[in-house]
């Protein structure tokens, strides 16, 4: 029998079709539903579903603060290591910085004082500069004033030249003709009184008699002429050319060669140079002078080595040391220096005369040393 609807206040469960099925996570962290089949349980699990509801959702509460509290814990660490990374690598940029700046300011005082170096070193250029300008100026006007006077000395050799003949030569142009007592001291080949006559005819001491020049028969070497012709376009005192090549060979060889060989060498290099000087001796006894570790006074001959009385001596350049040599010696070296004197008055412009005259000046001086080195020699007064 029909009793109607059920009324409300009668307290009685609605039928199980008409309970909602909720939606219920398990954990916060997972996305998925349930089963609509796992939630139907019978009339008690529902009840006691029911009562456990708020504590339920009070536990996802707190597992949800859980969550929300680790997961800000671990974005703390996470700002914390990003944090000490910054620092750090901004102390690495200060550092960095620290150290560029040292070398900016280090760069800046090498910079300084390499400018002041330079304007010191500059300051320093100028002022030696001024120095040497004012020494070059100091040395042109003294140049200029030798020139000047070498310049008239030329001048006045050239008068005195034109007038010397190899018959009758000038006097004040060879002082070695001069009187003992006009004749004065002079640089370079310094000769005493009794070379008076290595310029004037010579003298035969076994004949007993003088040839004069013009009473000499002379004809000239066709050879010999050519070469001193040669020798004439272009005078030189250069050992190699023919002209001079020859007269080494015949006569400044054979004269200078001595039986001191290396005196000899010195001796010959010093009257090429124009730089032997020859000086009388003094009455009293000077000092000995060694060569070749041989006692040489003024009894010995420092060139020959033979015992004859040296009433000359010879000086090497600027040397100290002295030499005393024999007359024989004495004529051979003068006789040289003679000839010498001549090639260099023509090489410099000095002769003024044809080529025949010139050739037998040179043809008598090279006779002279013939003579000098068969050990002729004039005796002195």
């Amino acid at each position: 029998m029909w009793s109607g609807p059920p009324q409300p206040d009668q307290g009685l469960p609605p039928p199980l079709a008409a309970v909602p099925v909720p939606w219920k996570s398990t954990d916060p962290c997972q996305g998925h539903r349930e089963s609509p089949g796992a939630l139907v349980e019978t009339s008690a699990g529902e009840e006691a579903q029911g009562q456990e509801g708020p504590a339920a959702a009070q536990l996802d509460v707190l597992r949800l603060r859980s969550s929300s509290m680790e997961i800000r814990e671990k974005g703390s660490e996470f700002l914390k290591e990003e944090l000490h990374r910054a620092q750090k690598e901004l102390k690495l940029k200060d550092e960095e910085c620290e150290r560029l700046s040292k070398v900016r300011e280090q760069l800046e005082q090498e910079l300084e004082e390499l400018t002041a170096s330079l304007f010191e070193e500059a300051h320093k250029m100028v002022r030696e500069a001024n120095m040497k300008q004012a020494a070059s100026e100091k040395q042109l006007r003294e140049a200029r004033g030798k020139i000047d006077m070498l310049q008239a000395e030329v001048t006045a050799l050239k008068t005195l030249v034109i007038t010397s003949t190899p018959a009758s030569p000038n006097r004040e142009l060879h002082p070695q003709l001069l009187s003992p007592t006009k004749a004065g001291p002079r640089k370079g080949h310094s000769r005493h009184k009794s070379t008076s006559s290595t310029l004037c005819p010579a003298v035969c001491p076994a004949a007993g008699h003088t040839l004069t020049p013009d009473r000499e028969g002379k004809e000239v070497d066709t050879i010999l002429f050519a070469e001193f012709q040669a020798w004439r376009e272009s005078p030189t005192l250069d050992k190699t050319c023919p002209f001079l090549e020859r007269v080494y060979r015949e006569d400044v060889g054979p004269c200078l060669d001595f039986t001191m060989q290396e005196l000899s060498a010195l001796v010959r290099a010093a009257v090429e140079d124009n730089t032997l000087t020859i000086e009388p001796v003094a009455s009293q006894t000077l000092p000995a002078v060694k060569v070749a570790e041989v006692d040489r006074s003024t009894n010995t001959c420092a060139l020959s080595g033979l015992t004859r009385t040296c009433r000359h001596r010879i000086r090497l350049g600027d040397s100290k040391s002295h030499y005393y040599i024999s007359p024989s010696s004495r004529a051979r070296i003068t006789a040289v220096c003679n000839f010498f004197t001549y090639i260099r008055y023509i090489q410099q412009g000095l002769v003024r005369q044809d080529a025949e005259p010139m050739f037998w000046e040179i043809m008598r001086l090279r006779k002279e040393m013939s003579l000098a080195k068969l050990g002729f020699f004039p005796q002195e007064a």
